[in-house]
């Protein structure tokens, strides 16, 4: 193991989407993390060990990258001991299950606190523990939609569009998780008392809209979709199709950049142009960018735009992003067994994160990692 978080051990209850990819951070970064997975059928007191051909083989879901895997029944009393064991040996619990299902199998933050005063309790959900929504099922659409960040994404006169699920899964959900249950765990460090971390992908998408609603109170954001300076309302950031189908993607909001980006454009000789902040001149400014834009291809205005301050760069596709010259100067992707990963990231000068296995199938290497923390 390597990374700023050698040491730490993680009890992951497998789950799906954020908790995962907070798991997974966490495993980048050096912590030892043991994914519970859990089976049906008659698997009373039994362990699946990963054995067989098909179980060495990486999983096709990268977020479980860096963990080993316990697959057992939690309907059978004598497997709920046995995590529980675990849980004695844990810094951190991670689950991501409705409020109350852990407490039903036996495993929820009382029960688990009593083995480990110290353990750290991460409960990964949509609506948080408790309030009217708390036990409604949901998905990230949902849980931005009711924060006000999916009502602010869109363009001006249509309807707003889902950022896939990156606003509520990942940054307001997984990222969340993992700062709030490494903050508990700096703390409990220091008390010697655990704690419990709700952490509601509602609340993450909330905090993340901070800075919308403070341009709001300053009285420059109009609720108005596609009518602000970062919603596709400038002109100077927006995206604009290139000729042979392709796009760019404009972000020349200081007026130094701004001033680049018409350079690029061919328009830094023109004296009749509107003043950059003037609102009522967008649209048309708009219309006039992308008739230009739309004179050449991506890989044209990429060699235009080279080497300046314009805030201009070309909108890559997930595999042709793996491609990019910059990507490769910094080892963005890595190839493991046959798969390519994003690099983790922040990036530590002196404790690297790493990648130190790929996916685990169900039930693979779990046994393994119990007999190192004592359990067997």
């Amino acid at each position: 193991m390597s990374g700023p978080l050698e040491g730490v051990r993680v009890l992951e209850l497998a789950g799906i989407g954020p908790a995962p990819f907070c798991c997974m951070m966490l495993a980048d970064a050096g912590a030892d993390v043991l994914r519970v997975e859990r089976t049906r059928g008659g698997l009373s007191g039994a362990m699946s060990s990963g054995s067989g051909e098909d179980s060495t083989r990486p999983h096709w879901d990268l977020m479980n990258r860096g963990r080993r895997s316990l697959a057992v029944d939690l309907k059978e009393p004598e497997n709920v001991e046995l995590v529980l064991k675990a849980v004695a040996k844990a810094d951190i619990l991670i689950e991501g299950w409705r409020p109350g299902v852990a407490e039903r199998l036996g495993l929820g933050p009382d029960v688990c606190l009593e083995r480990n005063p110290k353990l750290v309790y991460g409960r990964m959900t949509g609506w948080g523990q408790e309030g009217p929504l708390a036990q409604r099922a949901g998905h990230d659409i949902d849980y931005i939609a009711i924060s006000g960040a999916l009502w602010s994404i869109g363009r001006n006169g249509d309807r707003p569009v889902p950022p896939i699920n990156l606003v509520g899964d990942f940054g307001g959900g997984g990222m969340l998780a993992a700062f709030g249950v490494l903050a508990a765990m700096v703390e409990a460090r220091e008390s010697g008392r655990g704690q419990v971390v709700d952490i509601a992908m509602v609340d993450g998408a909330s905090i993340l809209m901070t800075m919308v609603h403070a341009l709001k109170e300053f009285g420059v954001w109009k609720e108005e979709r596609g009518a602000n300076i970062l919603d596709t309302g400038a002109p100077f950031y927006e995206v604009y199709e290139t000729s042979d189908g392709k796009y760019m993607a404009v972000g020349a909001i200081e007026p130094q950049f701004y001033g680049e980006l018409l350079k690029g454009l061919g328009l830094d000789s023109f004296d009749d142009l509107p003043a950059q902040m003037d609102r009522e001149a967008w649209p048309a400014m708009k219309e006039r960018f992308s008739a230009i834009f739309k004179s050449k291809t991506r890989d044209e205005w990429e060699k235009i735009f080279d080497g300046t301050d314009s805030c201009v760069a070309p909108v890559l596709s997930p595999s042709e992003a793996r491609m990019h010259p910059h990507n490769l100067a910094r080892s963005a992707y890595v190839d493991i067994e046959g798969q390519t990963h994003p690099t983790p990231a922040p990036r530590f000068s002196r404790t690297p994160s790493s990648i130190v296995r790929p996916a685990p199938q169900p039930g693979h290497g779990g046994e393994e990692t119990l007999h190192e923390w004592g359990v067997l």
